[in-house]
């Protein structure tokens, strides 16, 4: 006898389609995550020294130093939030789940913002630096803002086309940027540092309360990173784990090289300098003056004399290059990580269903995110055109980053607490130990600290910078704008987390 569910003759066979879920490889170790991360962070430094200078005169080394036990705070909390949520998304990602929907996309929109500046910021950057080889790349706006606009459209294209950075790359290049920084600092300290002159370049040239203050707003760009290796937890070997201690491993390098390079910075040029002929590119002007001042301390012994000598030559001759070449490449391989970042962040934004799907739409040919990575190159390019007449566009794109990245930063330290005050049993691989109890609830100080400290700067950045007050929130309000079109046109909740789209999707 036959079952009822059996195929007859004649029967047609309905073969159903289950939309395929792409997911990104586990490759990624400690040392791949480290290498990502600071690649971003050192390249930082590239343009950060001279962009705080700017603002902060000789408060810089303090500048820093505030800003550095604020990226200690945000380190840690980043550590917390990705080993218990190992996906990408970051803060998005800790916010979705720490509050709703909304918060979720507004973390996430803030962080797009901060990736679009990255790209605008870093891009422009390398022109100053590649002056060494041609002038005009260095003095003229109008060709280097043309060329750094070149740069951007050149790295869109090949993103289009779907060629990217390998984690091999990151490595090998995060080695050697580290191994020239070790060495600049190794040079100044040794030789050059004096305490007398330090104090003396700081007090003379500290500015007044607000710039400090806004100094230590713009200083938060030289802290960059804790977002990309969140972002990279779904391509990580035991994220939980190795995420984590990536983090903790990054926190203890930018700190002691930023450090290091700052007062180097002094030691060898005044504040007045760093600010002016060498703000775009601070680190071309160590470079410079470097060789200068340790020859003005010649050894007494002849023999050593003669060995001194060709060692300044040298150094005179091939460390300003060292710093053309490595600088150029490093912040090519950020803008790029910048478009990278983009690309990933938007996808998971829409795949949660808060952005419209045409930014996941992936290019019939090369499968790449095309929608997202013109959109957003193209409002990086908009950001770079008042440089054409004007490098004072520098100091504004430095605070147009920090408005994104603050409010991403607090509404990180949000999360994590919201987390601890409503799945307290949540299961954290990497947990907060120093904490406050309240009504039987651990709330880590760190994370509390980092939101009082990110969020009572970021209000003091809209306050005295109506650009990035401006501009700003005029981007979150059309993100929010496009959140809400889009949930009612798609019937679903505000608030509440829809369905997630599963697979690779046309535009809806």
């Amino acid at each position: 006898m036959k079952h009822i569910w059996e195929r007859k003759p004649g029967d047609r066979v309905i073969h159903l389609h289950r939309p395929q879920r792409y997911r990104l490889r586990r490759v990624l170790g400690v040392p791949g995550l480290w290498a990502t991360a600071y690649g971003n962070v050192g390249s930082s430094i590239y343009y950060a020294l001279g962009i705080v200078a700017l603002v902060s005169l000789g408060a810089t080394p303090v500048v820093l130093g505030v800003a550095g036990i604020i990226f200690v705070f945000n380190a840690l909390t980043y550590a917390e939030g990705v080993s218990m949520l190992p996906e990408a998304g970051g803060s998005s990602s800790f916010a979705r789940h720490g509050f709703n929907e909304l918060v979720g996309f507004i973390a996430g929109w803030a962080l797009i913002f901060s990736y679009v500046v990255t790209i605008a910021i870093s891009s422009f950057t390398i022109p100053s630096y590649l002056g060494y080889f041609w002038e005009p790349l260095k003095h003229s706006p109008l060709i280097g803002t043309a060329v750094s606009i070149g740069i951007v459209v050149f790295l869109m294209m090949l993103n289009v086309l779907g060629v990217k950075e390998t984690a091999v790359l990151n490595l090998t290049m995060a080695i050697i940027d580290l191994g020239t920084q070790v060495l600049l600092i190794i040079l100044g300290l040794a030789f050059l540092f004096d305490p007398h002159l330090l104090s003396q370049n700081i007090t003379l040239y500290w500015p007044e309360t607000h710039n400090f203050i806004f100094g230590i707003a713009v200083a938060s760009i030289a802290y960059t990173g804790v977002e990309t290796i969140s972002q990279l937890a779904e391509e990580t070997r035991h994220p939980e784990v190795r995420a984590p201690r990536a983090l903790v491993w990054m926190m203890f390098t930018v700190l002691v090289i930023f450090a290091g390079i700052s007062v180097v910075a002094f030691s060898v040029m005044t504040p007045q300098q760093l600010a002016t002929e060498w703000a775009t590119d601070p680190v071309a002007g160590i470079a410079y003056y470097l060789p200068q001042r340790l020859a003005l301390n010649p050894p007494s012994d002849p023999a050593l004399n003669i060995l001194f000598t060709w060692f300044i030559a040298g150094l005179q001759h091939f460390l300003p290059l060292l710093v053309a070449v490595l600088a150029g490449t490093i912040l090519l391989i950020a803008t790029n990580a910048g478009l990278l970042g983009i690309s990933r962040l938007s996808f998971s934004l829409s795949e949660h269903r808060e952005l419209p799907s045409a930014f996941k739409r992936v290019h019939s040919k090369f499968k790449t995110p095309y929608v997202a990575i013109l959109v957003f190159s193209g409002i990086a390019i908009l950001l770079q055109l008042p440089g054409l007449f004007s490098f004072d566009i520098f100091t504004v794109l430095g605070g147009l980053y920090a408005f994104g990245s603050l409010a991403t930063f607090a509404l990180a330290h949000a999360s994590i607490l919201s987390l601890r005050w409503r799945q307290p049993n949540r299961h954290r691989p990497f947990k907060l130990t120093w904490s406050i109890r309240l009504k039987g609830t651990e709330l880590p100080v760190t994370a509390i600290l980092g939101l009082i400290s990110t969020f009572s700067i970021w209000v003091v950045l809209i306050i005295y910078q109506p650009y990035s007050r401006w501009l700003g929130f005029g981007w979150m309000a059309l993100g929010v704008g496009i959140y809400f079109i889009y949930r009612r046109h798609a019937h679903l909740p505000i608030l509440r987390m829809g369905k997630k789209l599963k697979g690779i999707t046309k535009a809806g």
